[in-house]
């Protein structure tokens, strides 16, 4: 194998959506930037995939509006071609489809308890330091000071499955109720007709338009390092091996890969330990299936109140009918399995939800058919690390950041706390280092 050597500006490890985002920003301030994705396509765990004429999505389904999704876009200059459902989300209750658009937490609870107006009231106190429970205390816990009622249960459950990836068991009650209570809190989303793809593909376009490089198919074997300071990548490239300068580098492939690429003997113990620590990736199943009749009577996701597993079902076709062949609907559903940061039984888990999808859609085994169904989970997770476990930025070497769903601020999530991390590591860039003037 032959060596060659190459500098950049900046170099981002990783096509996912944080380091997308990066990228788009850096080549935005002028800086010479390198994404280097070993997989190829963009997207990372984020992506879409075509099956049959079917633009399936392989991680995230939905992307928020109104949010630094949307305002990177445009500061970008990125296409931001998403449709937005109207009502975005029905709940299912009782065997009835609930739009609670505009009634908020109050009228969705009062349709499922009796308590739903102290449930209400203890939200409410959230929404100041002190009434934010303790951080040990599980959202399912603090749902249990209020009530037993199994539809409330159900509910909270399947919101924390359905934007952190964890049963509310899993999730402590302080990042649920920070979430709602003072972030965006996905109350407006979308679909994009190209599959989720649509959109990394726009902000590819906008990297290489400014100047920038993605080099998919590329793995990257090594980051150098000397005196503290990350220094170079190398990458196996067509069968060559190429070493890429650069005094800045970007990770979105997670801080353990990232310490491993940075080999352990170069990396500070404490920081390996903490590390380790946060290490938590979560999990979901995802059965992607569809109908030549329309199977649920919604234009974008419906929720449950009761379910053994299943947390949603999203409807693409009625506002992207070009993510099927014609005269076909595309549907997902998506479960998070009991204990979804450790061990779980695979087969009984999917058994589980598709057991939900038979007793919601009428017929499921004989109108539907099942393109395919995957567990994503350890290296290729929904989410890297449980929300409100999240690992920092910085790292012990001067010139390398992590940025994606390991290193998100508190209580965000998803695409979104990735855009998010972006922002927040070019900051610090720009902050820190010059592009290289070129003529």
């Amino acid at each position: 194998m032959t060596l060659t050597e190459q500098r950049f500006d900046a170099v981002v490890i990783g096509a996912g959506a944080g380091g997308l985002f990066t990228a788009a920003r850096l080549t935005k301030q002028g800086y010479r930037t390198l994404v280097v994705e070993r997989l190829p396509k963009v997207g990372g765990r984020a992506s879409t995939d075509d099956i049959d004429g079917f633009k399936v999505n392989t991680g995230a389904i939905v992307i928020e509006l109104g949010g630094i999704t949307e305002e990177t876009c445009k500061e970008v200059g990125a296409r931001f071609d998403i449709r937005e459902p109207r009502p975005p989300i029905l709940y299912r209750i009782g065997g009835k489809d609930v739009d609670v658009t505009g009634g908020g937490w109050g009228f969705l609870l009062s349709k499922l308890s009796r308590q739903g107006a102290k449930l209400v009231k203890g939200i409410g106190a959230a929404r100041n330091d002190s009434g934010l429970p303790e951080g040990e205390l599980s959202t399912a816990e603090w749902v249990s000071k209020y009530t037993k009622n199994e539809g409330v249960h159900g509910i909270f459950r399947n919101m924390c499955a359905s934007i952190f990836a964890v049963g509310s068991e899993d999730l402590p009650a302080r990042v649920f109720l920070t979430y709602f209570t003072r972030k965006s809190a996905f109350k407006r989303f979308g679909f994009h007709p190209e599959g989720t793809i649509g959109l990394w593909r726009a902000l590819a376009e906008v990297i290489e338009a400014n100047g920038g490089e993605i080099w998919l198919s590329t793995a990257v074997t090594k980051i150098c390092s000397a005196g503290g300071t990350a220094t170079a990548v190398e990458v196996t490239r067509d069968g060559s091996t190429v070493r890429v300068d650069a005094p800045v580098i970007v990770s979105d492939i997670g801080p353990a890969a990232t310490v491993s690429l940075l080999g352990a003997d170069k990396v500070p113990t404490d920081y390996q330990d903490l590390v380790k620590q946060g290490d938590r990736p979560t999990s979901m199943i995802t059965v992607n299936f569809a109908s030549r009749d329309r199977l649920v009577d919604v234009p974008g996701m419906l929720s449950f109140a009761k379910s053994r597993r299943l947390a949603y079902i999203a409807n693409f076709t009625d506002l992207c009918p070009e993510m099927a062949p014609e005269g076909w609907n595309l549907y997902v559903g998506t479960s998070v399995p009991k204990n979804p940061t450790g061990d779980f039984d695979e087969a009984a888990e999917t058994e589980f939800l598709l057991q939900d999808l038979r007793d919601n859609i009428e017929n499921f085994d004989t109108r539907a058919r099942i393109i395919n169904i995957t567990v994503t989970r350890d290296d290729w997770p929904p989410q890297r690390a449980v929300a409100g476990f999240d690992l920092p930025h910085d790292t012990p070497f001067r010139g390398l950041w992590n940025v994606g769903d390991a290193v998100k601020e508190y209580a965000n999530g998803g695409t979104t706390a990735c855009a998010e991390t972006a922002k927040l590591v070019v900051d610090k860039i720009v902050a820190s280092h010059r592009p290289v003037v070129r003529n």
